[in-house]
């Protein structure tokens, strides 16, 4: 009998298994480092211990106290969640061996399917395709130089331990190799313990497509459907949805009984994710499975109403599977974002800092698992992930535009992240068309910006969300200043005509503004196009706005700087400046400041840890070599000099934490 867990992970991670726990009536123990004390869950769980310091291998990479934990707390099973030792198949042997049950597969399985190379070869056994490349793992540089000549270019570099895209390398030249292989084992090592690399064909422009499967002890074997999964960045997931357009009927039942026979021969028990890739002719290719709950699992609860933890932990606690494979429910769509500590303007490089407003979306369908609240720290030893959004909707469409509106109502102050990048993504034409590769945020945008121009819709409705926000505060603040103004705290004039000239770059709106006796309706015009508005009170009007635009409810973020208010919506981000008719006509005229660039000084692009130092002082160099790298957020990166040049000074050093804009290096 299983009657308290302990969850050996952190995050958004471990609220979702504490709810399940809950609701089955087990308890929950939480397991934090001493940076994590403070944590949603932490303050979830009915109980909690520290493990260790804050660096990850000290504590949620320290098997024994983990395990040491559990026993303490009289814990019968230990749940691994998804990163960190979920697919450490020494954890589950020291696990089951200290008498506890391991909710996952069994350490034999998580070695043979969670070992890239292993899988592959049982793949390649029974008849599963694979991606061309070596099986093996390479010795050396000049193995790695033979693989990639005998794969032919490009090719991708893999870890044979452990997912997520951490430590993957594509390579397209021959001269790229040395250090690419080099990054990718020094990446690898500190994500999973385990160096190992090996050299695969890299296909351009394919889809990801992955089968979630259940397995129970008594030789049950059921899949749930795929998820698409092709929106990445550095190989790691953004967008996943389920189904995928692409996969009919008879292509999901042919993918899904491969991958149930992979599971069966393996003799897999728990949760598994089934990786394919998917070229233009719908010809699929196994990568890897994942021996674990995937960061993607709550689409696939949305469209099958099951409760994956849940069927995890009656597994583990040895009973049958309750459904058989005609009986799994797929209903309507679902669609997932990942909301990440990351700045996408500066080639997704992790941020950090302290959440100091947080505000969740909430309606039908719409399903949120956050790890943070305000006053939440966001420091550089964990994974960047902190929150997952997803909608339910009776077909794509639906979903997409739910979690459109979903992302425009969440509102997060403190530390930058991808949400409005990922709104972006949901909003581009090719993305609601369906045309999906793994190549798309390459595609169609550079430096974290769409190609392409936001539409003219959006943009006024953004706007007037803007404009209105100015508008009754300056109204307010004039009436406040007139003795004995009976209209102190409420909209004033409604009836009246106002003209603004809004500018935000690089585009100026004229907009009209006319009143009604109803003081939250307008009739607003945007350069001669008119909208019919319905606004909230004013003492709603927050960094939330909810507006009725033509019928239609429309959320908006706002922030507000002096005269200047930042409107956020549908992945479009714009800073307004709003003038009258006559402040407009002189201040068209007024320059803007102009950012320069210390051209002299290398200041560090992001929080972290600095690993190494490529060069000595006097050393010359030229614009883009390695000069340094930088561990953060279990990514490390590498830092290149952005001009020609001689160093001057080094202030950083192999073992020095550093914070962004600090100056690393000075040249002479």
């Amino acid at each position: 009998m299983i009657e308290k867990i302990l969850i050996a992970n952190r995050g958004e991670i471990a609220v979702r298994i504490i709810r399940t726990c809950k609701n089955m009536g087990l308890k929950s123990v939480a397991v934090y480092s001493e940076v994590d004390f403070r944590s949603p869950y932490a303050l979830a769980a009915d109980e909690s211990c520290l493990i260790g310091p804050a660096s990850a291998r000290e504590s949620y990479l320290n098997l024994e106290n983990i395990i040491r934990a559990a026993i303490s707390h009289d814990c019968q099973a230990i749940h691994p969640g998804y990163g960190f030792l979920s697919e450490n198949a020494e954890f589950a042997q020291m696990t089951q061996e200290s008498g506890l049950i391991f909710i996952g597969p069994t350490p034999e399985a998580i070695r043979l399917l969670g070992d890239k190379t292993a899988s592959k070869a049982l793949a390649t056994k029974i008849g599963v395709p694979v991606v061309p490349g070596r099986q093996d793992p390479i010795a050396d540089i000049d193995e790695a130089i033979a693989a990639a000549k005998e794969t032919g270019l490009p090719v991708l570099l893999k870890p044979a331990a452990g997912g997520g895209g951490r430590g993957m390398r594509i390579v397209n030249d021959m001269m790229e190799l040395p250090a690419a292989l080099e990054a990718c084992r020094a990446e690898t090592l500190k994500s999973f313990g385990d160096d190992r690399i090996f050299v695969e064909r890299f296909i351009s422009r394919p889809r990801h497509i992955e089968i979630q499967i259940m397995a129970d002890n008594h030789g049950n074997i059921v899949h749930l459907g795929e998820r698409e999964c092709s929106i990445q960045r550095r190989y790691q997931k953004v967008i996943e949805e389920t189904p995928s357009r692409v996969v009919h009927e008879s292509l999901r039942k042919k993918m899904g009984e491969i991958a149930c026979n992979l599971a069966k021969a393996a003799g897999y028990t728990g949760a598994g994710t089934v990786e394919f890739i998917l070229d233009a002719d719908k010809n699929f290719y196994f990568l890897e499975m994942n021996t674990r709950l995937q960061v993607e699992h709550p689409v696939t609860e949305m469209v099958t109403g099951l409760d994956l933890v849940e069927l995890q932990i009656r597994i583990a606690a040895g009973e049958p599977l309750s459904l058989k494979q005609e009986d799994v429910p797929l209903r309507g769509w679902a669609i997932e974002a990942r909301i990440c500590a990351e700045d996408p303007a500066r080639g997704f490089l992790p941020t950090t800092g302290m959440v100091t407003r947080y505000a969740i979306p909430s309606g039908k369908n719409i399903r949120v698992d956050s790890g943070i609240d305000a006053g939440s720290v966001i420091s550089i030893y964990y994974d960047s992930l902190l929150t997952k959004i997803a909608a339910w909707g009776a077909n794509r469409e639906e979903a997409r535009k739910s979690l459109v509106r979903a992302l425009n109502g969440y509102h997060i102050e403190g530390v930058t992240t991808n949400v409005d990048f990922v709104n972006a993504i949901l909003s581009h034409p090719a993305f609601a068309s369906g045309d999906l590769s793994t190549s798309f945020i390459e595609d169609h945008f550079d430096d974290g910006q769409s190609r392409i121009a936001p539409s003219e819709q959006d943009l006024h409705y953004v706007t007037i969300a803007a404009l209105l926000v100015f508008h009754t505060r300056r109204m307010l603040v004039r009436d406040s200043l007139k003795p004995m103004s009976p209209h102190v705290g409420t909209a004033i004039s409604p009836a009246l005509i106002h003209r603004y000239v809004v500018r935000t770059y690089p585009d100026v709106f004229e907009v009209q503004l006319e009143g009604s006796e109803q003081t939250n309706r307008w009739n607003i015009t945007v350069n001669d196009k008119l909208y019919k508005v319905v606004a909230p009170e004013f003492e709603y009007y927050r960094r939330r706005l909810k507006l009725y635009i033509d019928g239609i409810a429309n959320m908006f973020r706002l922030r507000y700087s002096d005269n200047h208010i930042q409107g956020y919506f549908c992945g479009i981000v714009r800073m307004f400046e709003i003038y009258t008719p006559l402040e407009w006509s002189l201040a068209r005229y007024m320059l803007r400041d102009i950012k320069t660039v210390e051209e002299n000084e290398l200041k560090c692009p992001m929080p972290g840890l600095i690993t190494a130092v490529s060069i000595e002082e006097g050393t010359l160099v030229r614009k883009g070599q390695e000069l340094l790298r930088i561990e953060s957020m279990k990514m490390e990166s590498a830092i290149a000099s952005h001009r020609d040049g001689k160093i001057d000074k080094i202030f950083a050093r192999p073992g020095q934490t550093v914070d962004t804009d600090e100056i690393l290096i000075s040249f002479k």
